[in-house]
């Protein structure tokens, strides 16, 4: 008897045993299956891939419960899709989007009005794709924190609607091609963080109501159309870290209110109409690096802490009446032709205007290897031009025969480089100054000097190597051939 009891009774707790673990697992199942997207939010993720011919996504209701194996792929640093759900509502039983970053992914088609279907969708970052169409009325529905469409082929206008999403933090669009003025209603979103407008092919003025923005560490406007514009009021920004405005048709002196925001890093102001001189406020700022104030009319005194600065400073093309350094370049500060007209011969030549020779001329040809090294060619012999420097230089040649400037830097990328070459090994033929290139993220002008009197033929080469021969992000550009050829009186060019 005793020993049945005692097999009973070891029965009896292997059988409580196994219950226990059959009610793990079930409860443990019925929880991860429970974490299920709404069938709609499905529908619509299915709707949005399909139109962005997005191969890179396995939709079904499980897809945020499978430890990213459905949405998350990663290629690169800056090429990969990411999708962030939150699984808490319904007692942690169903799921919904609430980021989804995917960039440099080479995505196609039109921009989906159905992203307006995902109700709880705070970040979409669609940066460096190939998509079109315009912004999306249906956005405005969103409780969007951060929007990026950068370098896509975005256009229209920026819709009325999208002022009504009052949690935007984050608002990105450079490198699009957009149309109209930029809209009055960015005063609305007050919690903005970055907005960047660059080479967006919108129109002036900047609108007064970005004084309203004072949680800005983070404005890059460019390139604008339209009307030229007074300085836009942005003295309430006072935790600017980077600030440009760069060709934006901005007239009247620069305000000593920019000293205020002693936070700034980056302050990029050239390319406008700019006059009076630069307020020695600016150089109080303790963590400023880059300073771009090339192409404007400033005038006065260049002041001591610019040129002797060891940051990267670029003031050439103004009209300065007064320096004291004795060559165009003081470390990293490029004063190439800053000086209003001049004659005096104690003026060092690359400080006047046009860079007049300051010898007797004495030159009849140039030839140039672009980011290249020497070499020759048809009984030419074209002189090496690699030299890494950009942010803010001036580099005269070793023969002295030719010399160029240098303006802007990459940003968030220091170590970017100024040479290009065919990085996606595209079919160009031809003599080996095809295969390299000079790059300048603003602006790149090159000198020919003390050329002698005479008639030349000027021959321009030029071959894509930079944008990819196909309908991707690479491809992606536009080409805008500025050529100036400056003559004097004595010499003349057939091109």
């Amino acid at each position: 008897m005793e020993s049945y009891i005692a097999s009973f009774s070891k029965s009896r707790s292997l059988l409580i045993l196994l219950l226990l673990q059959w009610n793990c697992i079930t409860n443990f199942g019925s929880h991860a299956q429970g974490q299920l997207i709404p069938e709609d939010e499905v529908q619509t993720l299915k709707t949005v891939s399909a139109k962005l011919n997005n191969g890179y996504w396995s939709i079904s209701r499980m897809s945020c419960s499978d430890g990213g194996q459905s949405f998350n792929k990663t290629f690169a640093d800056k090429i990969f899709s990411r999708v962030i759900c939150d699984c808490s509502f319904n007692h942690s039983t169903v799921c919904h989007v609430t980021n989804i970053l995917m960039k440099g992914l080479n995505l196609s088609g039109v921009l989906p009005a159905e992203f307006g279907n995902l109700t709880h969708l705070r970040e979409l970052d669609l940066t460096q794709n190939y998509i079109s169409g315009s912004i999306p009325t249906s956005f405005a529905k969103l409780p969007l924190v951060n929007l990026s469409l950068l370098d896509n082929r975005i256009s229209g206008q920026v819709p009325d609607e999208i002022g009504q999403i009052a949690t935007l933090e984050s608002f990105l669009i450079d490198g699009n091609s957009f149309s109209g003025k930029i809209p009055d209603f960015i005063g609305n979103w007050t919690n903005l963080g970055r907005l960047n407008i660059q080479g967006t092919s919108m129109e002036g003025p900047i609108p007064s109501t970005i004084s309203l923005l004072t949680n800005l560490t983070e404005l890059r406007i460019s390139d604008l159309g339209g009307p030229s514009m007074g300085f836009p009021n942005l003295q309430d920004l006072k935790i600017l870290q980077l600030l440009i405005l760069r060709n934006c048709l901005i007239t009247g002196t620069i305000p000593d209110y920019i000293g205020d925001m002693t936070s700034l890093k980056t302050l990029d102001l050239s390319f406008n109409m700019l006059t009076g001189g630069i307020p020695n406020t600016i150089g109080n700022l303790p963590l400023l690096v880059n300073l771009f104030l090339t192409n404007n009319s400033l005038g006065g005194a260049v002041q001591s802490w610019v040129v002797n600065s060891k940051q990267h400073f670029d003031v050439s093309y103004n009209n300065f009446t007064e320096s004291s350094p004795t060559s165009c370049q003081q470390s990293n500060v490029n004063l190439a032709s800053s000086l209003s007209s001049t004659e005096s011969n104690s003026v060092p030549w690359c400080l006047k205007k046009d860079l007049p020779c300051p010898m007797k001329a004495k030159y009849y040809s140039l030839f140039i290897n672009c980011g290249g090294s020497n070499m020759s060619y048809e009984g030419n012999e074209y002189e090496e031009d690699s030299s890494p420097l950009g942010p803010s230089t001036f580099h005269s040649s070793s023969s002295n025969k030719w010399a160029y400037s240098s303006t802007g830097t990459y940003m968030f990328y220091d170590k970017a480089n100024f040479i290009a070459s065919n990085t996606f090994n595209l079919n160009v033929t031809g003599p080996e100054y095809y295969q390299t290139a000079r790059l300048a993220p603003s602006s790149l002008k090159y000198y020919g000097l003390c050329l002698r009197r005479g008639t030349y033929r000027v021959q321009l080469h030029f071959a894509e190597i930079m944008f990819s021969d196909d309908q991707t992000y690479s491809s992606i550009g536009r080409r805008i051939f500025d050529v100036s050829i400056q003559v004097n009186e004595n010499t003349s060019f057939h091109c």
